[in-house]
């Protein structure tokens, strides 16, 4: 019979273990083919982040598995994810990490199963877990078919991003285009700085739109990511808009502002994640070509 893991809570994991459980998230992606938690997690292994708990399973002093919690926080529920080293599968290392999350994040808390994999299916049926969220995966190719022309309007002033001097337009538009979502709004200048030092950013990939009358006041902006695994592929990171922006086509500007920059970056194709019911967003993304391609479930015990 395997030994059976211990779970421990931390607030901060420390950087040997952070080591350890990035080595666990590695071999799960290679196991699964798809990333076993989002990116935002894996940038909470650092000792300095805040606003998230991490329970690491331990079995014979090594990390076999890991779940990463975010509080509930501005109505939102809280959100858990977790991974299991293949090696050490199929001994209830998953559903008692799955447990021991929900239980800590109280009423309402949620768990990703990215990609919703078999495996990841069974344990939530098990467990009598129902979907509460879908987020979809959608591509499409880079060559065919063709992109749009890109046309700006007279009144729209176009750019990338310059540094630090753009944060704080940058995070009033991201705060107010995305106070519905829990993971990507409320974001404080600590969040870009994260994002900032990772290997993947190019200013050069971070697409600002002004209005020519007020050229000091951001519109939207369309982040673009290609990271070092993930060519050649290229991602819509993040495409925001100012509520009080709406309207005036700059979601589909912005995001084929970014489409042509990443084609010229010679990349065969190109992802983003949206909110399966956002079906604005997801009208404008099909109509640049997009198709659905994975969808990752959050599940929830049934209210």
């Amino acid at each position: 019979m395997a030994q059976t893991a211990t779970l421990t809570w931390t607030d901060h994991v420390v950087p040997e273990v952070a080591t350890r459980v990035r080595a666990v998230l590695d071999r799960a992606k290679a196991g699964d083919g798809v990333a076993p938690v989002s990116e935002q997690a894996v940038l909470s292994l650092a000792e300095t982040a805040e606003g998230t708990r991490h329970l690491l399973a331990e079995r014979a002093g090594e990390v076999v598995g890991y779940a990463n919690l975010v509080a509930a926080h501005d109505e939102h529920p809280a959100m858990a994810e977790v991974a299991v080293d293949p090696d050490a599968r199929g001994d209830g290392i998953g559903a008692e990490l799955v447990r021991a999350a929900l239980a800590e994040g109280g009423d309402g808390a949620r768990v990703w199963a990215h990609g919703d994999l078999p495996a990841a299916k069974a344990l939530a049926g098990r467990l009598g877990l129902v979907t509460a969220r879908e987020l979809w995966q959608m591509r499409r190719p880079l060559a065919t078919p063709e992109l749009p022309e890109l046309v700006l309007p007279e009144n729209i002033l176009l750019r990338t991003y310059q540094g630090a001097v753009d944060d704080a337009e940058l995070l009033r538009v991201n705060n107010a285009a995305f106070s519905w979502h829990p993971e990507q709004g409320g974001w404080a200048e600590r969040d870009i700085a994260a994002r900032r030092a990772e290997p993947w950013f190019d200013p050069a990939g971070l697409f600002l739109a002004f209005d020519a009358a007020a050229p000091d006041r951001l519109l939207g902006f369309h982040w673009t990511k290609v990271a070092p695994d993930a060519a050649p592929a290229g991602e819509v990171y993040v495409v925001g808009i100012d509520p009080d922006a709406q309207g005036r086509g700059l979601g589909r500007l912005l995001t084929l502002a970014g489409l042509h920059y990443l084609r010229a970056r010679e990349l065969s194709e190109v992802l983003l994640y949206t909110e399966a019911d956002n079906e604005a967003a997801v009208r404008t993304y099909t109509k640049l070509g997009f198709a659905p391609a994975h969808v990752d479930v959050a599940y929830a015990l049934p209210s």
